[in-house]
């Protein structure tokens, strides 16, 4: 058992990108980070990153589409720190195969949905006793953009051409978990939102966006550090809420 005066934050898919630099600020903010990676090796590497920094991480394997390594990385909080005060849910795939409504692959579609959406539900799920265990916990729910029913709905809207039906719909039913979980939550100390990073350079995109990460991080440390009088059940960009 690990000291637990320190809040902890659980971030999934923390290994780079988006992940690694909210891992890096919630370090900066004072927080333990539980960095959770589907491959152990570039957990570590990560993590050695963030301890040269002088930050408090650790890892831990997590793979959302291995239920055994979810529970066994809920149990590892547990059991290490008793509670959890951040859940930040990055974790997300895009998929070759993915595509146009007419075209893309339906086992494609079925990847991206079970990694962004059902794991992501998952991860929730099993961690939620240990974030009702916390003063007053926050779930951020990292989306995009694409999960707008009413930007796609736009023909004028700067990325109304992008139609991947299936990272699209998985974003889309993050926002629907988003509403319907802090629905539920509502009478907690627990507020759950979904943060849009916006066109951000990372590996998902082929290293294309033209947002820095510490850009594109930067909303979803927002959400993760909400005071006590802030939003739940919202979807926000850096420029303010998103509509759904």
């Amino acid at each position: 058992m690990k000291n637990s005066s320190k809040k902890i934050a659980l971030v999934t898919g923390a290994n780079k990108g988006i992940g690694f630099e909210v891992a890096r600020q919630l370090g900066k903010a004072g927080y333990t980070v539980v960095m959770g990676a589907r491959n152990v090796k570039l957990g570590q590497e990560a993590v050695a990153k963030l301890r040269a920094e002088q930050l408090d991480v650790c890892e831990v394997e997590l793979d959302l589409g291995r239920p055994e390594t979810i529970e066994a990385a809920a149990a590892m909080i547990g059991t290490e720190f008793q509670r959890l005060d951040v859940l930040v849910n990055n974790a997300g795939i895009a998929d070759a195969a993915d595509g146009l409504p007419s075209t893309a692959k339906i086992d494609a579609i079925e990847r991206v949905m079970r990694t962004n959406f059902i794991g992501a539900v998952a991860v929730t799920q099993a961690v939620l006793p240990l974030l009702r265990k916390s003063a007053g916990a926050r779930i951020v729910n990292v989306s995009s953009g694409l999960g707008s029913l009413a930007l796609h709905s736009d023909p004028n809207w700067e990325y109304a051409p992008v139609k991947i039906l299936g990272y699209c719909a998985s974003k889309a039913a993050l926002n629907m978990f988003t509403v319907q979980l802090a629905y539920e939550l509502r009478d907690t100390t627990i507020k759950v939102n979904s943060a849009d990073p916006g066109y951000t350079k990372t590996d998902l995109n082929g290293n294309q966006g033209h947002q820095t990460v510490e850009e594109g991080a930067a909303e979803t440390v927002r959400l993760a550090l909400l005071p006590e009088d802030g939003p739940t059940g919202g979807y926000f960009a850096t420029a303010g809420p998103n509509p759904w």
